[in-house]
């Protein structure tokens, strides 16, 4: 693990939060740390910069080598942070896009972060949103 101070975003599908990390990730040393996921790319997305897009066997390698800090099963995919995501570079601080479980599991395992949950105007509203998203 570098010096970077870990700050979890968390919070439901939809909610905004890869508005709110865009904005944050405009400032000079903040990174963020690209998950694995055995989903396939959503229109515009990039390998290595969005997410690692791994297949189901490469996933499960992973987290069965310990190599995941966290990992969740969210609507039918795999979801996890690399170790090595947290460690090297230049940025002050590295920012995880985690769910609330993945939050405890970075916390149990003695990770000094920062967590920030972003709710949802209202449960229309994210249903309005997920629903748009598809």
């Amino acid at each position: 693990m570098s010096d970077a101070r870990a700050v979890v975003i968390s919070g439901p599908s939809g909610v905004g939060k890869s508005t709110l990390i865009d904005a944050l990730l405009r400032t000079p040393g903040v990174r963020l740390a690209v998950s694995a996921t055995t989903r396939e790319p959503r229109g515009g997305e990039v390998h290595g910069v969005d997410y690692h897009f791994v297949p189901c066997e490469t996933f499960e390698a992973m987290r069965d080598n310990g190599e995941l800090l966290e990992w969740a099963e969210i609507h039918g995919h795999l979801y996890g942070t690399p170790e090595n995501e947290l460690g090297g570079g230049d940025a002050n601080v590295v920012i995880l896009d985690i769910d609330v479980q993945g939050w405890r599991n970075v916390k149990a395992l003695g990770i000094d972060a920062l967590g920030v949950f972003i709710a949802p105007p209202s449960i229309e509203e994210l249903h309005r949103r997920l629903h748009a998203r598809g």
